[in-house]
């Protein structure tokens, strides 16, 4: 039981701390929210930082990180393995840097995020070789609808 609520404890913590944080960086600033074991996750952060974002990453346990996304009420069919929060928009996955500038530069009426759900192969932190699979990046909006934002590897 003790461990149980230490647990819990903790989650609760560690996605406070992430959630408060991601409001408290500098507006283009980019905190991704992922687990310490994630090669990929690593990749697209370097992907962002080669494209000129400012990225604060924060290491979690993977329950954390499901909280994370749980607080974002982000739908389940649209998650990847990281969560990215910039200027107040979420990013989930493997969205590409240029597909984040056009959010931030276009600001949509009632838009939440991007995501790219899954883990396409060929999208960025992805790469393997010459394989490119095809991927749209979906722009999710405040009813939790979403549409095609962009799409890659066509």
């Amino acid at each position: 039981m003790r461990l149980l609520i230490t647990s819990a404890i903790t989650l609760i913590l560690a996605t406070a701390l992430f959630l408060q944080n991601a409001n408290a960086v500098d507006a283009g600033s980019v905190t991704v929210a992922k687990t310490p074991s994630c090669g990929c996750c690593t990749a697209w952060i370097e992907h962002l930082e080669q494209a000129g974002f400012d990225v604060v990453p924060y290491d979690m346990t993977h329950e954390a990180l499901n909280g994370v996304k749980r607080d974002l009420n982000i739908d389940p069919a649209l998650v990847s393995c990281h969560t990215a929060m910039v200027d107040g928009y979420f990013i989930e996955g493997h969205v590409p840097a240029s597909d984040i500038a056009r959010l931030l530069k276009e600001r949509p009426d009632g838009a939440r995020g991007l995501t790219v759900p899954g883990m396409p192969i060929g999208s960025p932190g992805m790469e393997m070789g010459d394989q490119r699979d095809p991927f749209e990046t979906l722009l999710v909006k405040d009813n939790n609808q979403t549409e095609v934002f962009s799409a890659h590897n066509q």
